[in-house]
């Protein structure tokens, strides 16, 4: 990313955390950012795409980091562990994009929006595959909707965008440490328990 664009993000980013979306003008943007209408439309065909793009880059990162954890290890339970991490760990990473995200993602316009819930779906499903798997393995209970488990802990992890403190008492490590700790001793059979003890607080 140009770092211009880079510039042009930030100086948004700030603006529709405080007046939303429609509150702020390309104009105000341009001036924020230091650029202008030139440099602000090289980079973006409309104020639409430049949204998109703020939602777009946290979803990128989570998706890419759940497959990197399906790459990267082959046992379901490690590869949950990672994915947990790397979802909590992005409120940290990307908190104002997310802040937006939730304030603003119902002004997405198409095809943009298709676009981010098709990454959403993604990673959503990559979750679902890894706890089906987990549970072919003998190493997640069966007795536990596939669903229903992957989105509790979308769930639990997404709330984190509301009380998340970046000066709070816990660090993002920790927090992530926790939410691995509560998801895998509810999911996780005895066996697994005993031979992923390491992973557990």
């Amino acid at each position: 990313m140009s770092e211009l664009k880079e510039k042009i993000m930030k100086a948004s980013l700030l603006l529709f955390e405080k007046y939303g979306f429609h509150g702020v003008s390309v104009k105000e943007i341009v001036e924020a950012s230091g650029t202008s209408k030139g440099g602000f439309y090289h980079h973006f065909q409309s104020k639409d795409e430049l949204l998109f793009t703020i939602h777009d880059a946290f979803i990128t990162y989570v998706l890419n980091k759940a497959n990197n954890a399906i790459l990267t290890y082959q046992r379901p339970t490690l590869q949950l562990n990672a994915i947990i991490h790397s979802f909590v760990k992005v409120f940290d990473l990307y908190k104002p994009h997310i802040s937006v995200f939730y304030q603003e993602s119902i002004y997405l316009k198409e095809p943009f929006d298709q676009l981010i819930k098709k990454k959403r779906d993604e990673s959503k499903n990559i979750l679902f595959h890894v706890i089906e798997k987990g549970q072919k393995m003998g190493e997640i209970r069966k007795a536990l909707p596939v669903e229903i488990t992957g989105m509790s802990i979308l769930g639990m992890v997404n709330w984190t965008y509301k009380w998340y403190k970046q000066d709070g008492p816990k660090s993002i490590e920790e927090i992530a440490k926790i939410f691995t700790d509560i998801t895998l001793r509810g999911i996780l059979t005895e066996k697994a328990k005993k031979e992923f003890a390491s992973l557990l607080r």
